[in-house]
């Protein structure tokens, strides 16, 4: 019997959580034998199934290893090499993706929006739009947005239906970046439909590996046309899987009974207790609203280096210089959340 100390859990990323019950409970039962290859297996089906059933409607799903890879593929089958892609300019496929999306769509743009709190000011698309229309500038063809931002906000239903208006306005597909599109389910308490297909949305990256499975994430084409040929892109990519169910079952743990959206608001609760608690330290200022998972605030400078020198682990900078990113995920306790806040809390009162 080991007597190992259980690791801490942190808050440097919702990625540092390990395999929720549900997920692993569902990889478990699907190692019990053989299966078919490449997709073609009974978990896969199920899994792209009870999706099915989550957005009520008859789309088109692949599973993918990554997010990178989810939005980088789905990007490039709405775009031609020639085509923009509308994005806040703080969007994941900007910030933190290495040109992915531009390299498998072959050269296609993005083109960066502005808009508070990460979100997409709708006056932002109609100058990009309208910036130029000349054949020597790349013509916007999707816009994407990022579900919840990389700030830790949501679009309200009410704000996706305004983009989603906007961008059809002038012709534009929508992309959906969705790794943490649970949280924003949650947050907001309405229908899956409701904030996808029924608002407009033609594609969304939907992520799991952030609320509790190992790796995986799932392409949702809600207009099946624009899925034509998308599993010779996957392969093309490196994104399909010889053993494809040990990416897809465990979504039919987390789908069957609703445990996506429990841990999801296992995660914003315990975000929403974690800015309670740094707003009550002096010197400490919650950056954006604090909607999801995340809380970004700025903390005194020593008191960083102090933290981590206590073993907390955390971002600083991941948006301005002088902005920390705590993330919770479906595993983190009140206990750690006090735990965080007390240190910081006593570190600012004898610095």
């Amino acid at each position: 019997m080991s007597n190992a100390t259980p690791a801490r859990r942190q808050f440097a990323s919702d990625n540092y959580a390990g395999i929720c019950p549900e997920a692993w409970a569902a990889m478990t039962e699907a190692n019990a034998g053989h299966e078919v290859g490449y997709g073609n297996d009974t978990w896969t089906q199920k899994a792209a199934d009870l999706i099915r059933e989550v957005f009520e409607k008859d789309c088109e799903v692949f599973f993918v290893f990554n997010g990178t890879s989810a939005n980088s593929l789905s990007l490039a089958a709405l775009c031609q090499s020639y085509h923009s892609v509308l994005c806040h300019e703080l969007a994941h496929v900007e910030v933190a993706e290495c040109g992915a999306p531009e390299f498998f769509a072959n050269g296609s743009k993005l083109l960066l929006l502005g808009g508070a709190n990460g979100k997409i000011n709708p006056a932002e698309i109609d100058r990009a739009v309208h910036k130029r229309s000349d054949i020597h500038y790349p013509k916007p063809r999707v816009l994407s947005l990022t579900q919840a931002t990389e700030v830790g906000t949501v679009y309200s239903l009410a704000e996706v239906r305004e983009l989603v208006g906007e961008a059809r306005r002038f012709g534009l597909r929508v992309h959906m970046d969705g790794a943490r599109f649970a949280n924003a389910v949650a947050a907001l308490n309405v229908a899956p439909k409701d904030l996808t297909w029924k608002a407009g949305v033609d594609v969304l990256c939907f992520g799991m590996t952030k609320n509790g499975i190992a790796v995986g994430e799932a392409v949702v084409f809600f207009d099946r046309e624009l899925a034509r040929e998308f599993d010779y892109r996957c392969k093309q990519g490196g994104q399909l899987a010889s053993k494809m169910r040990f990416l897809s079952a465990p979504w039919t743990g987390m789908l069957k009974d609703g445990a996506w959206l429990r841990h999801a608001n296992q995660a914003n609760g315990m975000a929403k207790r974690l800015e309670t608690g740094l707003r009550g330290i002096p010197g400490v200022q919650i950056a954006y609203p604090v909607e999801s998972n995340g809380v970004f605030a700025k903390l005194p400078p020593a008191v960083v280096k102090q933290m981590h020198e206590r073993g907390w682990k955390f971002y600083t900078g991941v948006v301005t210089p002088d902005e920390s990113r705590l993330m919770c995920s479906w595993d983190t306790t009140a206990a750690d959340v006090d735990a965080f806040a007390a240190d910081l809390g006593e570190l600012v009162r004898v610095s």
